[in-house]
């Protein structure tokens, strides 16, 4: 497995050995002795799928006092996943890191507890697939706006063509939000 340090740190993309012939491929998408090695967790409570149509966005989202590592993927289409450092102790926290994900690849990202992560859906059918640390937690579920200045992200789509969620239009700046210590 080839691992790829971000910006941010904790933040790895995972790049398992991909076995390509005439019919497709093949790859791991998870092993539990891989993750033990590389220190990462290899007991989760909670599988999760979304499906998003082209210009989605979707985050920034973190749960507070229920926090949740996140094993991400993209298994159909192309996302531009964003991750948020949102430890206020943090020497990187409000910077970002963006890395494209696919369906024609094999790479993960590892989001570690204490990071905001949001979406863009780059092609018409986006199907993404990842991993938690801990259950769902309505009450202890916060967004961060996606299009906060202070953040300056670049999500690959237009403010006036972004499809949001009541939710996700709702987001507080990161001056307003509750965050992690």
């Amino acid at each position: 497995m080839n691992v790829i340090e971000t910006s941010l740190p904790g933040v790895i993309v995972l790049e398992p050995r991909c076995f390509r012939d005439e019919r497709g491929f093949f790859f791991e998408t998870y092993n539990e002795a891989s993750m033990a090695r590389l220190g990462l967790p290899t007991e989760w409570k909670q599988d999760n799928f979304s499906l998003s149509k082209r210009n989605v966005v979707r985050g920034i989202h973190y749960q507070i006092g229920e926090p949740q590592g996140k094993l991400v993927r993209v298994v159909v289409g192309a996302a531009l996943d964003v991750v948020v450092d949102l430890r206020r102790s943090s020497p990187t926290f409000g910077q970002h890191t963006t890395i494209e994900l696919s369906g024609d690849g094999s790479r993960m990202v590892w989001i570690p507890e204490g990071f905001g992560h949001g979406f863009s859906a780059l092609t018409d059918t986006v199907a993404l697939s990842y991993k938690v640390t801990d259950y769902y937690s309505p009450k202890a579920e916060r967004t961060v706006l996606w299009n906060d200045p202070a953040l300056g992200i670049d999500w690959g789509v237009s403010e006036n063509e972004a499809i949001l969620s009541a939710k996700d239009r709702a987001g507080l700046t990161l001056s307003q939000a509750e965050l992690f210590d």
